[in-house]
C-alpha cells in the first residue's frame, strides 16, 4: 500500500475538469483511490479525513491543485503520479488556444455581449463571483455548492431585483436556447419547458421528452434547496414567470425533490396564475392537490414526461411506454432463476432524483424502502455503507463524494457496492441507473460490466443467481449513444427498461415473484 500527493502552484480547474482527471487517475491499474482538487482548507480536511494525506502541505493555498494518490504499491503510485503530467498536458495547451484571463471582467470585456456566466469555484469564493455577475447584468449557472443558505438568499434575490437567473449552487445542469450546460443531455428543441430543483431529475425529463418525439424549450435548473422552507421558492417563481412569457414555450414541466409543502402550494399558486398549461412533479409530496385547469400532477418523472408529451400538439397522443412483451419474459426469467432466501432489492444509483423515484414507485409494492436519501427520515439508513433489507442508496450524495469523482463520471464506488450486494445471500435483484450526456463518463455502462459479471460469478459459485435491472437516462444523440449504451448492459444479462420508473416497477415484481408491481 502507498500513498502519495503533489500539489501544482497555481494550477486552478474547475470542478468538471477535476473530477475528469480524478477518474482518469483512478482507473489506472493498482489505484485505489485518486483525488484531484483545489487545496482549500475544507478540501485538505476532506483528503486528511479520508487519508490521502496525512497533513496540509505547508505552502499549498487555494489557487493550487493537489492531487493525492492510494495504490496498492509504490511502483502503481509512481506510475499513476507520472501519468498525471500528460493528463493535464493537453488541458493547459487547451487553455493557451482558448485564451486564459486573470479575472471576471477581462473575461467579460472579450466577450460583451455575454448574458450568462457559468461559474464553477470552490464553494467559498464563488459568491463574490456571482455578485460581480450580477452586477453586470449577467445570468449565472453556479455548478459550486458548499455555499451557505443565507448566501443563496441573499444572491438569489440580488438576482431577482435585476430580473435575472442564478440557477444553483450545486446546479449540475440546464439547457438555455438549446445550449446543455454540465450534465445536460443533447435533445432537440420543441414546446416543453422544464423547471427542476432536480439534475437528473431534470435529464430524465428531458431526455424522455425528447425520446417520445417531441422537444425543450429551455431546462433551467435550481440548485437543489430552492424550493425549501428557507429559500422559498426564489428562482422557481422567477422561472415560471420567464417561461409563462417564452413564445416557444407552450406546457410547462416543473420537477423537484421533496420540497417544503408550504413552498410547493406558494410556487403552484404563481403556475395556476399564467396561461399555459403545466405538468408538476414534486417526488414525494404528501399532500394530494386538487388538479386545476391548467395542472397535471404526475407523481414519478415518467409520467410527468408523459403528460407534458400529451399535452404538446399531438405529440405522444396514445403513447404507450412498454408495448415490448420481451421485458415481462425477460423478467419471468430472472424470478424463476432465484431462491428462496433472495427476498431483497438494492437499488444502486448516481443520480440523487432517479433515486428518490423509485421509492416512491416501489414502496407500494415492497412496504419500506432504507435509504441515504430517504423520503421519509424514518427510512434512513444507519450506515449508508450497509445495506438494510430494501435499500435505495444514492451514490451521488456528499458523503460518498468528498474527495472522490461524481459516480456519474467514476464507477468504482458503485463497481465495489455491486460485488458488496452480490455476496450478500438475501440480494435478489440489483437496480442501476446509467446516466449519459456531456460531462459524464464516455462509456457509463462499459465502466459497470466487469462488476456486473463479476458479481454473476461470486453469485454462481454459490450456487444462485442474481437479477439486475437497469436504466440508461439519454438519448441516441449523446455522446455515449443511448442504444449502444443498453445494448452493452443486455449483452450482460441485464434487464434494460425505457424508464427510471418502469426499471423500479419491474425490479419490485421479481423481488414479489411477480405478484406485485406492473399493475400497482
Amino acid at each position: 500500500m502507498a500513498i502519495v500527493s503533489t500539489v501544482k502552484k497555481n494550477y486552478y480547474q474547475d470542478s468538471m475538469k477535476l473530477m475528469q482527471i480524478s477518474q482518469k487517475l483512478g482507473a489506472i491499474p493498482g489505484v485505489i483511490k485518486a483525488s484531484a482538487i483545489m487545496a482549500t482548507e475544507a478540501n485538505l480536511r476532506m483528503l486528511m479525513d479520508a487519508g490521502l494525506i496525512k497533513e496540509p502541505p505547508n505552502s499549498a493555498n487555494a489557487n493550487d491543485m493537489i492531487v493525492a494518490i492510494e495504490a496498492d504499491s509504490e511502483s502503481s503510485a509512481k506510475e499513476a503520479m507520472e501519468k498525471l503530467d500528460s493528463l493535464l498536458a493537453p488541458a493547459m495547451a487547451g487553455i493557451a488556444a482558448k485564451r486564459e484571463y486573470k479575472n471576471f471582467d477581462s473575461a467579460l470585456s472579450a466577450l460583451p455581449q455575454a448574458n450568462l456566466a457559468i461559474i464553477s469555484l470552490p464553494g467559498q469564493y464563488a459568491k463574490l463571483e456571482v455578485t460581480k455577475a450580477i452586477e453586470r447584468g449577467l445570468h449565472t449557472f453556479l455548478f459550486s455548492d458548499n455555499l451557505t443558505v443565507e448566501e443563496e438568499i441573499e444572491l438569489k434575490e440580488r438576482a431577482r431585483k435585476r430580473g435575472l437567473m442564478v440557477m444553483g449552487p450545486g446546479c449540475g445542469t440546464a439547457i438555455i436556447n438549446g445550449a446543455g450546460l454540465g450534465f445536460a443531455n443533447v435533445v432537440r428543441r420543441g414546446p416543453v419547458g422544464v423547471i427542476a430543483a432536480a439534475g437528473t431529475g431534470m435529464q430524465e425529463v428531458t431526455s424522455l421528452v425528447h425520446n417520445w418525439g417531441s422537444g425543450i424549450s429551455h431546462a433551467i435548473g435550481l440548485g437543489g434547496r430552492d424550493l425549501s422552507e428557507k429559500v422559498g421558492g426564489i428562482m422557481a417563481i422567477e422561472a415560471i414567470k420567464m417561461l409563462q412569457s417564452d413564445e416557444s414555450t407552450e406546457v410547462l414541466l416543473l420537477v423537484s425533490k421533496p420540497p417544503s409543502e408550504r413552498i410547493a402550494k406558494k410556487v403552484l399558486d404563481v403556475v395556476g396564475q399564467g396561461e399555459k398549461r403545466a405538468v408538476v412533479c414534486f417526488i414525494g409530496e404528501k399532500t394530494k392537490r386538487e388538479a386545476g385547469s391548467k395542472i397535471l400532477y404526475a407523481s414519478t418523472l415518467e409520467q410527468a414526461a408523459l403528460e407534458a408529451s400529451k399535452l404538446v400538439k399531438g405529440n405522444g397522443k396514445g403513447l404507450e411506454i412498454a408495448k415490448d412483451g420481451s421485458f415481462k419474459k425477460t423478467a419471468e426469467k430472472l424470478m424463476k432463476s432465484l431462491d428462496a432466501k433472495q427476498r431483497y432489492l438494492r437499488g444502486l444509483f448516481s443520480g440523487g432524483t432517479l433515486c428518490y423515484e423509485a421509492q416512491q414507485v416501489l414502496t407500494p409494492i415492497l412496504g419500506r424502502i432504507y435509504s441515504n436519501a430517504p423520503l421519509h427520515k424514518e427510512n434512513k439508513l444507519e450506515d449508508s455503507n450497509r445495506s438494510k433489507k430494501h435499500t435505495c442508496v444514492d451514490l451521488g450524495e456528499e458523503e460518498f463524494t468528498q474527495g472522490r469523482p461524481h459516480p456519474m463520471i467514476d464507477a468504482t464506488q458503485r463497481n465495489e457496492r455491486i460485488l458488496k450486494e452480490a455476496s450478500d445471500p438475501n440480494t435478489a435483484v440489483i437496480l442501476l441507473d446509467v446516466v449519459l450526456g456531456y460531462v459524464a463518463s464516455s462509456d457509463p455502462a462499459g465502466d459497470l460490466l466487469p462488476a456486473i459479471k463479476e458479481a454473476k460469478k461470486i453469485a454462481r459459485n454459490k450456487g444462485r443467481s442474481i437479477a439486475f435491472v437497469a436504466h440508461v437516462c439519454g438519448t441516441e444523440e449523446d455522446p455515449q449513444n443511448l442504444k449502444s449504451q443498453e445494448e452493452k448492459l443486455k449483452s450482460a444479462g441485464v434487464l434494460v427498461l425505457p424508464t427510471n420508473a418502469l426499471a423500479s416497477r419491474f425490479a419490485g415484481w421479481i423481488v414479489t415473484r411477480g405478484k406485485k408491481g406492473l399493475e400497482v
